[in-house]
């Protein structure tokens, strides 16, 4: 790979070929420009007070701020915020969901239904609400109701911890981990990393352990259940990728951010009579609605929307000339764009309080006039059509690809099995037997400082062909769908032939699309469903699964990593370390968290080093399992022998849990 790319993918590499020749700066330039403070990109900048910033650096055990907080105490605090504010993006859009879902329910949002209802009496049992004799918004009410209460209860814990293997709720009790309530340890978070709280290390952690699994384990999940209920659980659907998506004779809009609520009433709308007459009355063909970033995620896993890609590729698609306008809401949205669609007829529209933005048009959402406002938008895209310059219009001429999506956790267990007999047994099978290695989640962002895809694609084609089966979520599955790895046929070309085997059985790809960042919580689920279906252990912890995120950028990416590592999935994260500067950190993640909640928090830029250390998690996972030796090419069902001790200590339990 040349040193000077900027990207792997081809559509964006033509498109930065027009920003130049036009002498457009978009992120990837500015990561040029702009280098990292290398005292605060370590962690070792405290600006928690105003007698700093304190920029320490040194020797560790001399470093010290103004009030004498030690290097690692600050590197600590620097890192727990950062879970934080993650957990607080995350569950505010959990929030705004289960406000979504009280309205429906209480019949105040009628555009909106409840599309699943069986997702929905499932939620209910996890949270103790009896069903029987109920109405079906009767029991979105009480669902919707003790989703909000999740965020403020000031006794108890979280209702969804309960959802999770009893070893591991065992752990995080002896931890005293076991988030109370969402908003409660984001709350004392802040508050213990102010100046002069908490000033012990291993104290600070546990912390943000705590802090992370509010996320994973409340907002994360809630947020997927939630969207599951109102727009329906996801099922593989076909689509395509590419910055090439556009259509020079339609109308382009845009939907970028997190949040699906609008981005749902946008798809019923563009397929209105009444809007694609009103687009043709400006002459245009129709109105073609586009996914970007995580909301892409959300309509394309649950229709088939085509997506242009993920976080880098926003100021790329306006470089096009071809898009009318851009709807955004929250989370990982460039200001840039705001500056940059003043050089072309685009529209950026805003529609969250929560996220106003300089040279914006602002229409703010309201569920309670969702289809108004969806057709006021598209009103405002198909508006501006004339306005496009043809001297503007550039094609990246790059094919967009084929691509499969929309594998949720009650698909995987459907495709094992059907409606009657599903089962994750299967999976655990392929596992035991030497089929399928491992699994990994591999997911995070894109960042610019990075050649865009190149490492979520170099992992996931390596990966698959040492018999990993790879979930995605996020832009890591905008990376991988672009490259066309999410087809069952890769399985054939670039499989190795365990997982190739099994992919060919189903009829899956060896990559599989789970959906946005807040869905990484159904790897949560499919991890518990995993350690339930026995073979491998009785709890997350053990598995011979790891968690990357080899381009990552955001704080939420460091509250997913935090919650995986507490539910006991070793994590790797590329792209620098925010904890380098501190030895003594480094050591408490790496090494220490093993004998807490066995597994570690790994910062490794290499992706062959990355390659090599998540693959050897994996086979010592297999190996203290006491599972078949991983061989590639051969697989079978022999089993080690073991005497009563071994077997205590692997711990293993059938799907009846007897012991075996």
């Amino acid at each position: 790979m040349r040193e000077d790319l900027k990207s792997v993918d081809p559509a964006a590499q033509a498109l930065l070929k027009v920003g130049a020749q036009k002498k457009i700066e978009t992120s990837f330039e500015r990561a040029e420009k702009l280098k990292p403070c290398p005292i605060g990109h370590q962690g070792a900048c405290c600006k928690m007070c105003h007698m700093g910033p304190c920029r320490l650096v040194g020797k560790e055990d001399e470093a010290m701020g103004v009030c004498g907080a030690s290097l690692p105490v600050v590197t600590a605090r620097n890192f727990a915020r950062m879970v934080a504010a993650g957990t607080a993006a995350h569950s505010d859009h959990a929030r705004d969901l289960a406000n979504t879902l009280l309205a429906v329910a209480q019949g105040e949002a009628k555009d909106f239904q409840i599309k699943d209802v069986r997702k929905l009496n499932r939620v209910a049992g996890y949270l103790g609400i009896n069903v029987e004799g109920k109405s079906v918004n009767e029991v979105a009410e009480k669902v919707a109701l003790k989703f909000l209460e999740q965020f403020g209860q000031q006794r108890g814990e979280l209702a969804y911890l309960s959802r999770a293997p009893k070893r591991r709720q065992e752990i995080w009790k002896k931890l005293g981990i076991a988030p109370r309530a969402i908003d409660r340890e984001v709350v004392e978070m802040m508050h213990r990393t102010t100046m002069g709280v908490d000033q012990e290390v291993n104290n600070i952690m546990l912390g943000a352990m705590r802090t992370s699994l509010a996320d994973g384990w409340g907002g994360s999940m809630m947020g997927t259940d939630i969207s599951d209920i109102l727009f329906g659980t996801p099922k593989p659907v076909k689509s395509t990728a590419s910055l090439d998506v556009f259509k020079e004779n339609h109308v382009n809009l845009v939907v970028h951010g997190h949040e699906p609520s609008f981005a749902e009433m946008l798809v019923v709308a563009v397929e209105d009579p009444e809007m694609t007459a009103y687009a043709k009355s400006k002459g245009a063909q129709g109105v073609n609605l586009v996914g970007m970033c995580c909301t892409a995620n959300e309509i394309l896993v649950r229709h088939g929307i085509a997506t242009a890609g993920g976080f880098l590729q926003q100021e790329l698609g306006l470089l096009t000339g071809m898009i009318e306008a851009m709807v955004v809401d929250v989370q990982c949205i460039m200001p840039a764009i705001g500056e940059l669609s003043k050089k072309y007829h685009t529209k950026i529209i805003t529609t969250t309080n929560k996220g106003k933005m300089k040279d914006a048009v602002h229409i703010e959402y309201d569920e309670h006039h969702a289809m108004d406002l969806a057709k006021k938008v598209v009103r405002l895209a198909i508006d501006n059509f004339p306005n496009r310059k043809k001297e503007d219009v550039v094609a990246a001429a790059v094919k967009p690809a084929n691509m499969i999506a929309g594998f949720s956790d009650e698909y995987i267990e459907y495709m094992q099995g059907g409606l009657y007999r599903g089962s994750y047994r299967p999976l655990n099978d392929a596992i035991i037997a030497g089929r399928i290695r491992g699994v990994v989640g591999l997911a995070g962002c894109n960042n610019p400082r990075i050649c865009q895809d190149s490492m979520h694609n170099f992992l996931a084609r390596e990966l698959i062909k040492n018999d990993v089966l790879v979930v995605q979520t996020g832009c890591s599955a905008h990376a991988s769908a672009k490259a066309g790895y999410m087809t069952p046929e890769m399985a054939l070309d670039n499989a190795g032939p365990g997982l190739r085997e099994v992919c060919e059985a189903i009829g899956i790809p060896p990559v599989l699309h789970l959906g946005s960042c807040v869905d990484n919580s159904r790897i949560l689920t499919i991890a518990s469903h995993i350690a339930e279906a026995g073979g491998l252990g009785d709890d997350i912890g053990g598995l011979p699964a790891v968690g990357i995120a080899p381009e990552w950028m955001s704080e939420k990416a460091i509250a997913i990593g935090t919650y995986f590592a507490a539910s006991g999935v070793p994590i790797i994260f590329g792209a620098g370390s925010p904890v380098s500067a501190s030895k003594t950190l480094k050591d408490i993640m790496e090494n220490k968290w093993w004998d807490m909640v066995t597994a570690g928090f790994y910062f490794e830029e290499d992706p062959g080093k990355i390659l090599e250390l998540a693959l050897k998690l994996i086979d010592t996972a297999r190996e203290k399992l006491k599972i078949r030796k991983y061989e590639s090419g051969r697989f079978g069902t022999e089993r080690v022998l073991m005497d009563m001790a071994a077997r205590r200590a692997a711990s293993f339990a059938t799907p009846h849990g007897e012991n075996t």
